[in-house]
């Protein structure tokens, strides 16, 4: 399947199922809006940087948004391969500060499935360094945009 493609897929997933994510929906004005890239593998990656709204130590983004970042990464790889799924566990390394106002890149990819699980990594680089990883827990959930639908 086109790059291009998955790219429509993964925007109409998201706008069903995550239509105000803190991580990666333009909808919600206090977000961080952003926006996944999809490889021809189905592995994806987004630029950001951060404002000072999201420090814990001065200069240092806070460690659950990271998390947040790093979970967010995962999802968008679920919806890559055109499944909607859900966080059952994950573990978060912190490895190195990563510095408000400076570029980094968060990537993701599945590492082994074993239907409904699918295991995920995740990292951020910033400046050529790995400054956090996480190791993530799916579960398909085929149905989730249905049961999010407001019932009649």
């Amino acid at each position: 399947m086109k790059v291009e493609t998955v790219q429509n897929t993964v925007a109409n997933i998201r706008n069903q199922v995550h239509p105000k994510c803190v991580v990666c929906s333009s909808a919600n004005a206090k977000g961080l809006h952003l926006h996944f890239d999809i490889s021809d593998d189905g592995n994806v990656k987004a630029d950001f940087q951060c404002d000072r709204a999201f420090e814990g130590y001065p200069g240092v983004l806070h460690g659950g948004v990271i998390s947040s970042i790093l979970d967010g990464a995962m999802g968008n790889c679920m919806f890559a391969r055109g499944q909607t799924a859900v966080t059952v566990e994950m573990t978060t390394r912190f490895r190195h500060p990563v510095k408000t106002y400076s570029k980094a890149t968060v990537s993701a990819r599945i590492v082994r499935i074993s239907h409904p699980l699918y295991l995920l990594e995740a990292e951020i680089i910033q400046h050529g360094e790995i400054k956090a990883t996480a190791k993530g827990k799916f579960y398909d959930q085929p149905d989730l945009v249905d049961v999010l639908k407001p019932s009649s």
